[in-house]
């Protein structure tokens, strides 16, 4: 197989990059420049949002039998590199995400579930609707029998660029009394970056289309599993100090930045259905198979020891992590 990643560098787009150079495929990348690409892949530099900054693939005979683009922004970048590649790739998988979904959406809901309105030639607009945005441009180029809509939940592991596991990983590595914010049994869906890959590559090479909601089951792990391994895997002493969910909000901690991966489900139940309340039936019935919590947490911490404990932060995207002040605050209260 020959495939094309726009990107290709960092997080989920190395992820796809590296799984398929494991499974023999041929493997190119086009990106900024700006990260070292993956071993083994041939390279072609442009930048999308510039005029001109297709060039690169518009100047190249390559053909691909797949496309792979993860790009989060401006609708408009999508629409344009599709359009420029629906003559020489047979498939675009284009990873999306479960935001896309019209707010609130219903616990449990599946792919057919309402989505926000988008546009493919939309400039900046709120996530949501640029990841709209995004599916309508593959769709509006490829068609839809070639084009894979994955709408990925949280994805986690290594090489994680966003921040939210890294910081529980290092917060615990430093010891002491953590706050660890309740129900410890609350179910939290997550899928590892690595097994997103793996999907994407089966998913095409099986021919498959439509739109996927894409993340673990609901019984895959919870709060407390996670934040034990956390524990386990650096070996820290830290204690996790349980606190009810309402005594921490009532202390004015934002959930999922301020407290990474946390959402209550009982006080918020609406952002709590949103992010762990997706139907993946669809995927698990396509083949998705969900490594052990335990073990991204595990590869997580040994990632993130071996770069010296700092790991990449995307500047598009809020530094995640509880003031040590407002946590001891909270725990002394």
């Amino acid at each position: 197989m020959r495939l094309l990643i726009l990107g290709g560098t960092e997080f989920a787009g190395h992820a796809v990059a590296e799984a398929a150079l494991a499974r023999g495929w041929e493997v190119t990348v086009f990106h900024r420049g700006r990260h070292t690409a993956p071993d083994g892949v041939t390279e072609l530099l442009g930048d999308r949002t510039d005029e001109g900054g297709l060039a690169a693939l518009a100047d190249t005979a390559a053909e691909w039998d797949v496309v792979v683009d993860t790009w989060s922004a401006a609708p408009a970048v999508v629409r344009d590199a599709a359009r420029l590649l629906a003559g020489r790739a047979g498939r675009h998988v284009y990873v999306s995400s479960c935001s896309v979904y019209t707010w609130p959406p219903s616990p449990g809901y599946d792919e057919s579930a309402p989505v926000v309105d988008g546009s493919p030639d939309a400039g900046d607009v709120p996530y949501p609707q640029a990841k709209r945005g995004g599916e309508l441009a593959v769709l509006d180029a490829f068609g839809e029998e070639r084009s894979l809509l994955v709408r990925a939940g949280l994805i986690l592991g290594p090489r994680e660029n966003i921040g939210r596991l890294p910081w529980w990983l290092n917060r615990i590595a430093r010891g002491g009394p953590v706050l660890a914010p309740g129900p410890r049994d609350l179910p939290v869906q997550f899928i590892d970056v690595r097994d997103l890959a793996e999907w994407i590559l089966q998913a095409a090479e099986q021919g498959l289309s439509g739109p996927y909601n894409l993340v673990s089951g609901a019984d895959h792990t919870t709060m407390g599993a996670l934040l034990e391994a956390c524990v386990r895997v650096t070996g820290s002493s830290a204690e996790l100090s349980w606190t009810p969910a309402e005594k921490v909000l009532a202390a004015g901690v934002e959930p999922w930045t301020e407290l990474p991966i946390w959402v209550p489900r009982d006080e918020l139940p609406e952002l709590y259905a949103a992010g762990y309340g997706l139907d993946v039936a669809r995927a698990l019935g396509a083949g998705l198979k969900c490594r052990p919590a335990g073990e991204t947490v595990a590869d997580t911490w040994a990632w993130l020891e071996s770069i010296g404990g700092i790991p990449p932060q995307r500047p598009d995207r809020p530094v995640p992590g509880l003031s040590p002040e407002v946590e001891a605050k909270i725990l002394g209260g």
